[in-house]
């Protein structure tokens, strides 16, 4: 059986950033533009943006995870060229998306996500927008939650919420005994160091995963290299975080990284090898670092 690939990369907060009118100018997205225009600005760019797509794409993955963070303070301005840069990544049966907190960055403009991006985050028999959702692809079933929820400001914490973390372990029910890599997909990691960037009810989904296990985690949010791992029913869960796909290294964050993860049953088991190609310490994409993680 030949290896099944799927790429995984989060975080592009698509620059440039359009200009904002006066009115959206309030409250938390005003904390969020002075602190564009005077630092993020210089770490996000799209030629590094760009480069990463490209060289991803040149690896031919059969397809393609994004963890969310589209958009940098969800102005209605940002959610037309988000759309076109995500199709030019793939299409929606290639690319799967979940939201991050800058796509809800703020209340006015939280729906819009959704309406830009619900044909890339439609399961096989949901309607789109509806979270959790399972697609089939090839040997993986694909489980996206949202963990995207506006918050006050200086936090950027995420949040499931009871009724879908019920209903993620109604679909791992269903799931059991089927033969299927499942990968949950989720913007924020289970665990952070910040409390402000925490995943506030990351002990409840825990809990579900601990009951039915999948066999991999992708996310986003920290932008850095990122491997934890979880309890699962019999082996433990590997979590796996990946940097800005825009990022240039600014001394706290690395550069611009993707990850490749070849998949395939291995007898009774699942064998996944985690690839790392990135921006390292010189010029040009490389491979970083490789992992086996099943």
């Amino acid at each position: 059986m030949t290896a099944f690939t799927l790429a995984h990369l989060s975080d592009p907060h698509i620059p440039p950033l359009p200009a904002p009118r006066a009115s959206e100018l309030i409250g938390k997205r005003m904390l969020g533009y002075l602190n564009w225009t005077r630092n993020r600005h210089k770490i996000h760019r799209r030629e590094v943006l760009d480069a990463i797509v490209a060289d991803m794409q040149a690896q031919q993955p059969d397809h393609i995870a994004v963890t969310g963070d589209l958009v940098n303070l969800a102005l209605e301005a940002e959610f037309a060229p988000a759309r076109a840069w995500l199709e030019s990544v793939g299409t929606p049966d290639r690319v799967t998306l979940v939201p991050g907190n800058h796509d809800a960055y703020v209340r006015a403009t939280q729906h819009r996500f959704a309406e830009t991006f619900g044909d890339y985050m439609r399961g096989d028999a949901a309607i789109a927008g509806s979270f959790p959702f399972l697609q089939r692809r090839g040997p993986l079933a694909l489980i996206g939650v949202s963990t995207a929820v506006p918050t006050a400001p200086f936090m950027a914490t995420g949040w499931l919420g009871q009724t879908q973390i019920d209903a993620l372990d109604r679909m791992l029910t269903a799931l059991s005994g089927q033969q299927l890599f499942r990968v949950l997909l989720i913007h924020h990691p289970l665990r952070s160091k910040h409390g402000y960037k925490r995943l506030t009810d990351s002990e409840a989904l825990q809990a579900v995963l601990k009951r039915h296990g999948v066999e991999l985690i992708l996310h986003g949010h920290d932008h850095i290299h990122s491997t934890m791992w979880f309890d699962g029913p019999r082996d433990r869960i590997p979590a796996i975080g990946v940097p800005s796909a825009s990022s240039m290294a600014d001394g706290h964050r690395p550069a611009a990284a993707y990850n490749l993860l070849a998949i395939e049953r291995d007898g009774d088991a699942w064998r996944c090898e985690q690839s790392v190609r990135g921006f390292g310490d010189g010029v040009g994409i490389r491979d970083l670092q490789s992992a086996t993680l099943a």
